[in-house]
């Protein structure tokens, strides 16, 4: 386990794309945009899906957006774009035209959601729904992130289901929507089949997707001051993601 200042920087991304073909896997919230006290109050670049466009086509289409954002969400933020994409923690995917890969994330059980809600209003949280699961926020309240988590995962063994824990939040998500899994299967796939994926990102979610980056003998990259199991490299903020980026 090592802390973002013990990792090195990563080689420049042309000196890469000079060694071969690689396929970028990018967090949006903490990577792409700062994050915010709440997800509706991000701050996202008027021109950033132009940016990401153009990275696309540098990349001969290797590129997909991983968030824990439901897409429909995403869009809100960042508007249409022609990219492959996952959302919902890699539940919900996307290829670059439009088209549906893979099933439609499945929702919570309604009891499970009606839990998190009124956990929440007794606890002044906000609850956030989400297609494919619900969140429990408490950023800027950190003495109670403990119980909130402990929550979590008791409603979560009740109701067959996953917590995943990332900054200021647990989520509660069905069986085997993370990262790595949304990875795996854009690697199966063209443009993406054979070539050297990077994942970046900035939370303890984006794990899951640096391990399996690793298995096809990548590497994950860290953004900001927390510390990572499985990223080769960091990169200190969103502002260095986008020099890195050449965005």
């Amino acid at each position: 386990m090592a802390g973002p200042t013990s990792l090195p920087s990563p080689p420049h991304l042309a000196q890469l794309l000079e060694e071969g073909p690689h396929t970028l896997f990018l967090d949006f919230d903490g990577t792409l945009v700062g994050i915010a006290p709440r997800p509706g109050d991000i701050h996202v670049p008027a021109d950033l899906a132009e940016r990401l466009h153009q990275l696309r086509s540098r990349l001969d289409g290797r590129l997909a957006l991983v968030s824990g954002r439901a897409l429909d969400d995403l869009e809100t933020h960042l508007g249409p774009v022609a990219i492959a994409r996952a959302g919902s923690h890699g539940a919900s995917r996307f290829l670059a035209d439009g088209s549906r890969f893979g099933r439609a994330p499945e929702g919570l059980p309604d009891e499970a959601v009606e839990e998190l809600r009124s956990y929440a209003q007794e606890h002044d949280l906000f609850y956030e729904t989400k297609s494919h699961g619900g969140a429990l926020h408490f950023r800027g309240q950190a003495d109670k992130a403990e119980q909130t988590l402990a929550f979590a995962r008791q409603v979560a063994a009740r109701h067959s289901l996953d917590v995943t824990s990332g900054k200021g939040v647990a989520e509660l998500v069905r069986p085997g929507a993370n990262k790595g899994a949304a990875l795996h299967a854009f690697m199966e796939i063209a443009p993406f089949s054979g070539s050297t994926p990077i994942f970046v990102g900035d939370d303890v979610t984006d794990e899951d997707g640096m391990r399996a980056a690793i298995e096809f003998s990548g590497f994950g990259i860290a953004v900001g001051e927390r510390v990572s199991e499985a990223a080769r490299y960091h990169l200190p903020n969103v502002e260095a993601v986008h020099d890195w980026l050449d965005i």
